[in-house]
């Protein structure tokens, strides 16, 4: 594994009243020959919006969109839009993230919304329509699957401390949900799990980074190998962490002792893994398949 030598790749812009606090938790595509990126970002009043930037070699920021590309738009989301996925599918983009707002009981929810592949390319935020798949239940870190498996859309999603998957014909309805791993007593990853961002098609199967979080309030990264036409067939799952919390902007933020993921991308055989440090900045880090998997 080797973080980008330039971490952290974005930080907070002072005196932008949407971005001056914290930027994290980056929801990746790559696409035209380029990595975009949608990161979580807050300003002075505490609620979330997502930014957008994008890089030609992935490491080097070279686009940076001044104004938010996704703000709250409704009361289900009135305190924030949250940690964004990108699943590219069809030359559509469908986005799943996290909506929050002020409610006793239903505070964050699971919310997806859609967009054409050619908009983002183009910057245009043609978004459409949002809805909660899951609506009333406490929901959190959905990825949907790039393709259909046996005719059906796939979600891995988290029920703390779960994570578990769904099927639908239609994105709307979901069905079917059941818990797929739990988390390790003793380990890394022994107080809650989740996806991190949207499984990536390999020879092997479906390569997924996923988050642990130990007792310690901890996080980490590990890999799942899913069976290709079996996504509640795990095949393989990390003993030890990938990546976690050692360097000063990983340890040290909002939130201390995080490595949070919400996308990756393959490049020229390479992973290229985006991640929150410390819920305040967005890094990166490369790794070589041959390292992920046995």
């Amino acid at each position: 594994m080797k973080r980008f030598k330039n971490n952290p790749i974005l930080e907070p812009i002072p005196g932008h009243y949407w971005q001056n606090r914290e930027v994290f938790n980056a929801a990746a595509l790559y696409a035209g020959d380029k990595v975009h990126l949608l990161y979580r970002a807050m300003g002075d009043d505490g609620v979330s919006r997502l930014g957008y930037a994008n890089s030609v070699d992935g490491h080097e920021i070279d686009t940076r969109h001044p104004e938010p590309a996704f703000a709250p738009e409704n009361s289900r989301e009135n305190l924030g839009c949250e940690d964004p996925r990108l699943t590219p599918m069809d030359g559509e983009c469908l986005m799943t993230y996290t909506a929050y707002r002020s409610h006793p009981l239903n505070a964050y929810q699971v919310s997806i919304t859609e967009i054409s592949l050619e908009d983002i390319l183009s910057g245009h935020w043609n978004w459409g329509e949002r809805w909660l798949p899951f609506d009333g239940i406490l929901n959190k870190n959905a990825v949907i699957f790039p393709k259909k498996i046996d005719g059906y859309y796939v979600m891995y999603h988290r029920i703390e401390p779960y994570l578990c998957v769904a099927y639908s014909d239609d994105l709307r309805r979901w069905c079917n949900m059941k818990a797929v791993m739990q988390p390790r007593p003793s380990h890394w990853d022994s107080l809650k799990i989740g996806a991190a961002g949207p499984p990536i098609e390999i020879s092997e199967g479906w390569l997924l980074i996923y988050h642990g979080v130990d007792y310690n309030h901890v996080y980490r990264l590990g890999t799942l190998l899913i069976d290709k036409d079996d996504p509640e067939n795990i095949l393989y799952r990390s003993e030890e962490p990938i990546l976690e919390p050692s360097e000063k902007y990983e340890r040290y933020g909002k939130v201390p002792n995080v490595v949070f993921s919400c996308g990756s991308v393959l490049m020229d055989g390479k992973l290229l893994i985006y991640y929150g440090g410390a819920d305040t900045v967005v890094c990166g880090a490369e790794y070589d398949l041959g390292e992920l998997l046995p």
